[in-house]
């Protein structure tokens, strides 16, 4: 589903109260996430650490780097979901290109930078008049988490996670937290297979539903893309355990990041792993893999994607 914001005559923005809260209580939590992993931090021993990334198979780092390619390649399609719903005519091979350089500068610095900015200024480029850029902007962010939705609520509704002992959440909340993305994804399908009206107004703002292929090839690709991202970091801890436990433990980690707004879920991801795989396989083996499938998926697509922008800005201009 898409929104594009209704042009409102008022100039000034007054936010309730409760927003201003809810921002303060983001920081509090953030700051409480960065004590924990500086005490966890304290307590890792970090020469094994680099003796365990030392030690990774040349053969592992190949396969992961070949699966973070792949994971780019299916994340790049997601914009021609909106190119095929709002029928503009940018061609194919440019829209992968603008998804994935949005994508690689969004891991690394965050959505504002990258998955909204960057991208909205990269179709602006191209000719796309609003709402069009907004359009598929909010479509792509819908197919990111339709796909999470789907998987995170099938691994946590039949307890394909348990939760560390110390943990509040227990594994009975989990269960019901997957449940209910079920039946959030069951009438996101219901409203695209059988609303009458395609445009809704809510508060000020306009969303736009797809039709029910739309939707079904929004959880496809998104859904390939998770299960790709999870591959990676099972082969980078050389199947050390079952894909499904990594695969929700990845699925959990990504929502804390979202939760935290620290960039690129810098030490959140870490902190998420070493809680559930550290008993296990060891906080040493667990960050090394972890090192590399960054190195890997964040810091080498970037370096690509960085010069692609350049290049594409030079050309917009000439």
């Amino acid at each position: 589903m898409s929104a594009t914001p209704t042009p409102s005559p008022q100039t000034s923005d007054p936010r309730p109260a409760r927003w201003h809260w809810g921002r303060w209580l983001s920081g509090v939590f953030a700051v409480a996430v960065v004590a924990l992993l500086a005490w966890a931090a304290r307590q890792i021993d970090w020469s094994e650490v680099g003796d365990g990334l030392r030690q990774l198979p040349l053969g592992v780092l190949v396969a992961g780097a070949a699966l973070c390619a792949l994971s780019h390649l299916i994340y790049s399609g997601y914009d021609l979901i909106g190119k095929r719903w709002t029928h503009h005519t940018v061609p194919a091979r440019r829209v992968m290109l603008i998804t994935f350089v949005s994508y690689a500068f969004n891991l690394n610095l965050g959505a504002l930078v990258g998955g909204i900015a960057m991208r909205l200024r990269l179709y602006a480029r191209e000719g796309l008049k609003h709402p069009v850029p907004a359009q598929i902007l909010a479509l792509s962010m819908a197919s990111n988490w339709l796909g999470y939705g789907l998987l995170a609520g099938g691994l946590f509704l039949f307890g394909w996670l348990a939760p560390p002992s110390d943990w509040k959440i227990g594994a009975a909340a989990l269960r019901g937290l997957g449940a209910l993305m079920w039946l959030v994804i069951a009438g996101y399908l219901a409203l695209c297979a059988f609303s009458t009206r395609r445009e809704l107004s809510l508060r000020g703002h306009d969303f736009f539903v797809p039709d029910l292929r739309i939707a079904v090839m929004q959880l496809l690709i998104s859904s390939a893309n998770w299960l790709t991202m999870g591959a990676v970091l099972w082969v980078l801890l050389q199947q050390g355990t079952d894909y499904g436990h990594i695969l929700a433990v990845l699925l959990v980690a990504a929502v804390a990041g979202v939760i935290t707004h620290v960039p690129a879920g810098l030490g959140v991801l870490e902190g998420v792993f070493v809680a559930f795989l550290g008993p296990t396989l060891g906080p040493a083996k667990v960050l090394a893999a972890l090192i590399a499938y960054r190195a890997l998926y964040y810091l080498a697509p970037l370096s690509i994607a960085a010069v692609a922008y350049f290049v594409l800005e030079a050309k917009a201009k000439r």
